[in-house]
């Protein structure tokens, strides 16, 4: 088993930056791929960016120039939000493929964080 636990939501002026952290946990074998997603109220589950094993990122076009998606070897997914925008008001998840490790069997399953919320206001 894994967990995702998010960090770094909170108020912000429009323009102003935010930074979230997501950290996993557990019998970590290895991380795959990792996303942040967001959901405003009332609206769809939107992918917002995603990092590969390798490195490799891809964003959403509502965000791109503004936000950056980037992971250290610690078991950590960072976005890094600049430029904020009223319209990225939203409570944003982390979500991950995970290999762990249990009594010598791996097992790949995808796991999500609590959310953090992020509120751009003035």
């Amino acid at each position: 088993q894994a967990q995702l636990v998010e960090s770094g939501g909170g108020l912000v002026q429009p323009g102003g930056s935010l930074r979230l952290s997501c950290a996993a946990s557990g019998n970590i074998f290895r991380i795959n791929v990792m996303h942040w997603y967001r959901r405003a109220p009332g609206r769809e589950r939107e992918l917002v960016a995603t990092i590969s094993s390798g490195g490799f990122t891809n964003y959403a076009n509502s965000v791109k120039g503004r936000f950056t998606i980037s992971r250290d070897n610690a078991n950590t997914v960072y976005l890094q939000m600049n430029s904020l925008k009223p319209e990225d008001t939203a409570v944003y998840y982390c979500n991950a493929d995970i290999e762990t490790v249990t009594n010598l069997n791996r097992v790949l399953s995808n796991y999500w964080g609590q959310g953090t919320q992020v509120t751009v206001s003035s």
